[in-house]
């Protein structure tokens, strides 16, 4: 059977890894599909604010990714319709795909030149970025090119991918309630890591955040957080791996690191290529990330995945944490409430033990209360939490349903 074409368009792509998430969910599904589709990539020959291109691949042709996945790495000379209008030609491709909403070059124009060709099902990932967390972020140009889009009917006929029933809601929500929106989930790896262990003492707990330094992965409210905690036994180092995104927001963490107690200590050690995130993790006792919103979370399931327990936000799709003892997702607003975990009903489920034991200990907020557990957790029941983050992981990767969401988008 011939295999159904499939054209993407995508700012970066690996080697690049500076751009995080959206270049790990490109890179996993064309890993994941790649013998029953055949796919062709068209990014930048350039990282994620790089201006030298790649070393290790060649520019302007079509590059063997893997079996079954080509990529051209395009230099600035070849980002234009005349040249994207050529590969389309040349490729011929039954689906577009295109990720993002705001790009200009990868995602705007393709998109502007797919539908004029009409010939081919034009699918659009909105990655996140129609989210009411994303879209504040320089709110007033998103929020104005929105308006034109919808006006000028740019997304007409258009397949959105959407990874979850809330980002479907974003997107109708933000495009119109007709909007034809398809579900399917971000696919993982492949394969599992091996895993190891990591001492735990009492006392000492070493936490890492694997995201850029910017306001919506909220950085400034981890550290204000840590800042919070009643005088302690021990030490807590926080370390943060990522583009500092935003200048004015790194010197107000600075400010707060420059007060933390000396027993703290919170250090920016730059950034990790994508292949080695899952090791990295894996020297720290749990990731810490309070993000404002993530359509995924690829860092959040690379760290279950480790065998790491992670200390989120709600604003996941991962959730319930605490009742797989895998970890906790607390509200942003609980700033003075316990870390209880409501299920989707919103009635309130029974605390673990560990947090009916030490609760009243903490004081402070559901982020501090869980923060002093983890602080104080012993060897055996810190090994629990990392078989429950194991195991959550284990049941996403193998879920049988995600090949047929994707075929379902994709056509097969």
């Amino acid at each position: 059977m011939q295999k159904t074409r499939i054209l993407i368009f995508i700012d970066w792509f690996l080697p690049g890894y500076k751009a995080g998430g959206p270049v790990r969910s490109m890179a996993n599904m064309v890993e994941y599909l790649k013998e029953e589709y055949e796919f062709y990539i068209v990014t930048r020959n350039t990282d994620y604010t790089e201006t030298t291109p790649y070393d290790t691949v060649k520019s302007n042709c079509w590059e063997e990714y893997v079996e079954g996945v080509k990529v051209f790495y395009s230099d600035v000379a070849h980002q234009n319709k005349h040249s994207f209008k050529q590969l389309i030609s040349e490729v011929a491709p039954e689906v577009i795909y295109i990720n993002g909403v705001y790009s200009w070059k990868f995602s705007i124009l393709p998109l502007m030149i797919a539908k004029a060709l009409k010939n081919q099902k034009v699918i659009v990932a909105s990655r996140g970025m129609l989210a009411p967390s994303a879209i504040d972020v320089k709110g007033g140009k998103k929020r104005l090119f929105l308006k034109l889009a919808k006006l000028a009917g740019l997304y007409k006929k258009v397949v959105f991918h959407a990874t979850n029933t809330k980002e479907e809601n974003d997107i109708k929500e933000v495009l119109g309630a007709r909007s034809n929106v398809s579900i399917a989930d971000n696919l993982p790896k492949r394969n599992l890591p091996s895993t190891k262990t990591i001492e735990k003492e009492p006392g000492q707990l070493k936490l890492v955040s694997l995201a850029r330094i910017a306001p919506e992965k909220n950085t400034l409210f981890a550290l204000e957080r840590l800042a919070e905690l009643e005088a302690f036994k021990g030490t807590i180092s926080f370390d943060l791996y990522g583009q500092i995104y935003n200048e004015e927001y790194w010197q107000q963490c600075k400010a707060v690191m420059d007060q933390l107690p000396e027993n703290i200590r919170v250090e920016h050690k730059g950034t990790v290529e994508a292949d080695l995130v899952g090791t990295t993790i894996q020297d720290y006792h749990a990731l810490y990330m309070p993000t404002r919103g993530e359509n995924f979370g690829h860092v959040i399931l690379e760290s279950l995945s480790a065998g790491r327990p992670v200390l989120i936000s709600d604003q996941t799709p991962w959730r319930e944490l605490e009742k797989d003892k895998c970890g906790w997702d607390i509200s942003l607003e609980s700033i003075a409430r316990s870390p209880k975990s409501n299920d989707e009903h919103g009635e309130r489920r029974e605390e673990s033990s560990m947090s009916e034991a030490r609760s009243s200990k903490s004081g402070g907020s559901a982020w501090c209360q869980v923060l002093s557990a983890l602080v104080e957790m012993e060897q055996p029941e810190f090994n629990e939490w990392c078989k429950g983050a194991r195991k959550r992981a284990e049941g996403f990767v193998n879920n049988s349903k995600l090949k047929e969401q994707y075929r379902r988008l994709l056509g097969r």
